[in-house]
């Protein structure tokens, strides 16, 4: 299972991004793979998929197209959603992490992996996903490869 962070969903979905390509690219290179990401995640990809497009009218039709993958193919796209009791683990990281900062979207990202046992992971953001580790010592495995 691969987790997605907002940059690349944002990439692959908006054909104005810069790193379209590449995610696109890197996509295809795990066909079979299953997706995984949050609900934090979704939040922040809808509302850059709508601020960033060329017009209001194509970023509703990339979040439809965004959010409509997680309900078309729900055994290849999956949403994990934050327990209240992750909470202080939350509050924690971005304590640790409040140099970058670390926001909501990527705290439930390191959580996400702390629950799955792995950190393999789809993201734009190399800097932060470099820096951050899952069990506080495990690093991501930044997947994702720029053309």
């Amino acid at each position: 299972m691969i987790i997605v962070d907002t940059g690349f969903w944002v990439a692959v979905f908006n054909e104005k991004d810069r790193y379209h390509e590449s995610a696109k690219n890197t996509l295809s290179q795990y066909p079979y793979e299953e997706l995984i990401t949050t609900g934090s995640v979704l939040t922040e990809t809808s509302h850059l998929l709508l601020k960033r497009s060329s017009t209001i009218y194509r970023g509703v039709q990339n979040q439809i197209k965004f959010l409509s993958i997680f309900q078309l193919h729900p055994q290849q796209f999956k949403l994990f959603e934050l327990q209240a009791t992750h909470l202080t683990r939350i509050t924690a990281l971005m304590e640790t992490y409040q140099n970058l900062p670390m926001d909501l979207a990527d705290a439930s990202l390191v959580i996400l992996a702390e629950e799955l046992g792995e950190g393999r992971i789809f993201s734009i953001d190399n800097r932060d996903f470099n820096a951050y580790r899952w069990k506080n010592t495990q690093p991501f495995q930044n997947l994702f490869q720029r053309v």
